[in-house]
This record gives C-alpha cells, structure tokens and sequence, in this order.
C-alpha cells in the first residue's frame, strides 16, 4: 500500500454516501490504517448534496481533506461536474451511468460505469442496495492497493447496517464482480 489513499464519495442524500464513509473508515481501522473521514451536506432532508472524504494512511494522517483523490466516487452529475478535476492521472472516477448523463471524456483520468443503481434494481428490485454495490467495487480497489482486505470490509459494511445482511453481501459481491 501506497502512504496514503484519498477517496471521495458525493451525491445526493439518501444514497448511502456518508454510510459508505463510516464503512471505509471502520474497516480502515480494522486494518491498522490510520483513517480520517469527513462528511459535508446540504440543509435538506433527502436529496440534497453530500459528500464523503476518506483518508486511508499507514501514518498519522497531516491534514483530512482529500485534495487529490486517487478515487471519486460521483452518484450525482454535480458530483461528477464538482469533483471530476481535482482527480489525478493516475486517478479513477467510478461514476453510476443512472445519475451521470455526460461523461468528460477530456480528462487525463480513468473513469469507468458502475451501474449500481440498475443492479440493484435487477437484482433486489430496489435501489436501496447500490450502496452495498458501489462499496464492493471499492472492495476491489482498495484489495488490490494492498490497503483494505475484501472481507473486512464486508464484515464492516454488515456491522454497520444490520438489515437485510443477505441482500447486502449479494450486492457486495456484485460490485466486487463489476469492477
């Protein structure tokens, strides 16, 4: 694993986005990692923006903001929009195609579709599950920097949001097999 890895999750309220913030902090954790989280919202209730910031590092973490995101996580097309210039070269944007209509296909990043929300739908017949989708893609990601094992994040996301725990590791696994 690399010193440090930054990810920032946005979208709109009601999508899980500060929920995927806690889970990524808590299996950090779990890990040994040294991890910062910072959330930021609007004032409305549901559907308002939001946004998650993850600091995952092997030492203690000098500042919390994410200002170079290896990962965006964009579940909006603000978020997309926002947040699509501050990730490196080396970066990756995952952007769900339901929420992002137009892709900037100028930048220097990589970027790839992860139709969270349809699997979900197809799968479970209810968008509530995306979350669990998006966080088993990241799975993957952060598996294979060397930062988070796949199942300590599972464990976490299922500690976390004690419901429909089945529902939830299919979902997972569907990320993790989408990425």
């Amino acid at each position: 694993m690399k010193d440090r890895i930054e990810l920032v999750a946005s979208g709109f309220g009601g999508q899980g986005v500060v929920r995927l913030g806690q889970i990524l902090g808590e299996a950090g954790v779990k890990q040994g990692l040294r991890v910062t989280m910072l959330k930021s919202h609007g004032t409305e209730m549901r559907g308002g923006y939001v946004r998650s910031q993850v600091v995952l590092a092997k030492e203690v973490v000098d500042s919390p903001m994410c200002e170079c995101p290896d990962y965006l996580v964009a579940l909006s097309s603000a978020a997309y929009n926002r947040f699509k210039h501050t990730v490196p070269d080396n970066g990756l944007i995952i952007y769900d195609p339901d929420f992002v209509d137009q892709v900037d296909d100028t930048l220097p990043c990589a970027q790839q579709a992860l139709p969270a929300k349809k699997l979900a739908m197809d799968n479970f017949g209810k968008p509530l599950f995306s979350n669990s989708v998006v966080l088993g893609a990241v799975a993957k990601l952060l598996e294979k920097e060397g930062a988070i094992k796949k199942e300590v994040l599972l464990e976490s996301l299922l500690a976390i949001i004690p419901k429909f725990k089945e529902e939830n590791k299919q979902a997972f696994e569907l990320g993790y097999k989408s990425i």
